[in-house]
Formats: C-alpha cells, structure tokens, sequence
C-alpha cells in the first residue's frame, strides 16, 4: 500500500504547478540521448555535466574501454546512466567471421557485467554498419539492436551549437548519436537540457522490445 501523501514540512519550498510561472514544462514525450565509444578519460567530465543538466542516457561502451577503467562503468551505473555493448574494439562487424563477431559481442557483456554495469540488453553495431547475421548474434545474448534518428555529427567535428540545433529535431520516441569524447558535445549538455524542457521533451530510458525511448522505470 502506498503511503498517503502529507502537507509539506513548515518552511519547505512550494513546488510550481503546471500553468504557474516557474513550473516545469509539461511533458510531450522521451528521448533517447546515447553516448557512444565510452568509458573514457572524458567520461567523469561528462556524467557531471549530465548530472548537473538533469539528463540521464544510454552509454554503449566498448569493451576494451570497459576492462582499461572498469570504475567509470561503475559511475556511470550510479549516475543513473543505462548501459549498452559497443563491441570490444570497435570493428566491421559486417566483415567479421561468426566466431569473431560472436567474440566482439560476447566479451562486452562479460566486461560490463563484471565493472558492475549489470548485463547490457541494448546492443549499437559500430558505425551502424548492421545485417541480418550482426542481428541474430546480437539477439543471441538478449541484446536489442539500437542506432539512431538524428546524428548530430559530433564525431566529425560539429560545433556545439550544432549538436543543440540537432537534438531540438528529435521527437518523441526518437534517439540521437552522440559521443562520450567530442568537448564540443560537453559543452551542448546544458543547452541540451534546455531545448529538450523547450519542446516539452524529457530524456528516457530506450525500450528493449521496441527500440524507442520511453518513460525511464519508476516514471
């Protein structure tokens, strides 16, 4: 049974409500904000500006990443942050034999699970680049398929000002690329968070079954 509601303790800040000035925006949907290629030396940086934002996201690590500094997984989990498998090291995995690409996969989710990130059930094929046998390995270990509706570039080069412009195109549902090293993406966090409260738009956590993002649990 769920504990009846009680009247704010004295001198305790009021909370706006929707239609007063200072309320929140009311919520038109989620998106799925996705960091690719961690853990890195920029990874400490970043899940503080996230913090700091009030964003969480899925980061698809890589699993060479994960066993160099296996304590930033365990940040990331206690940030609040989902995790995903990236790989191991980042291949084709189109032009990988089964054992290999089964190899890629595989040790990813051994190296997350044992940094105590839990065991990832959103897989991200490096450079999207995906088939139908990169599919079905994937699905071997429980793993969902996940790549993106909006790439905002950040990997070649794109300013801050153009990752913001490019997450304000996201609509519910949808997921954006993003990258745990560009400092440019760094510095878009808060006006991140800023055009997303905007748009009516929250950060979610991205479904298994669908691949969509969704209400985060407990929301």
């Amino acid at each position: 049974m769920s504990e009846p509601s009680r009247p704010p303790a004295a001198g305790a800040a009021r909370v706006p409500v929707a239609g007063e000035e200072g309320a929140p925006a009311a919520c038109h949907g989620y998106v799925g904000l996705t960091f690719d290629d961690g853990p890195s030396r920029h990874t400490a940086a970043l899940l503080e500006a996230l913090h700091e934002a009030g964003l969480r996201a899925t980061m698809f690590n890589q699993g060479n990443h994960v066993d160099a500094d296996p304590g930033l997984v365990r940040a990331q989990a206690d940030a609040g942050m989902w995790i995903g498998n990236h790989s191991y090291s980042h291949p084709r995995l189109t032009g990988l034999g089964p054992a290999e690409r089964e190899s890629e996969i595989a040790r990813t989710q051994d190296a997350v699970a044992a940094a105590g990130g839990g065991i990832p059930t959103l897989f991200r094929p490096p450079y999207g680049e995906t088939d139908e046998t990169v599919r079905a390995t994937a699905a071997k270990f429980g793993l969902t398929e996940i790549l993106w509706d909006v790439d905002p570039q950040d990997w070649n080069g794109a300013s801050a000002d153009a990752v913001v412009e490019a997450v304000g195109r996201l609509t519910d549902g949808q997921v954006v690329l993003l990258h745990d090293w560009p400092a440019t993406t760094l510095r878009a966090v808060p006006r991140i968070a800023e055009v997303l409260e905007a748009n009516g738009l929250r950060p979610g956590m991205i479904c298994p079954v669908t691949g969509r993002a969704v209400a985060p649990d407990g929301v």
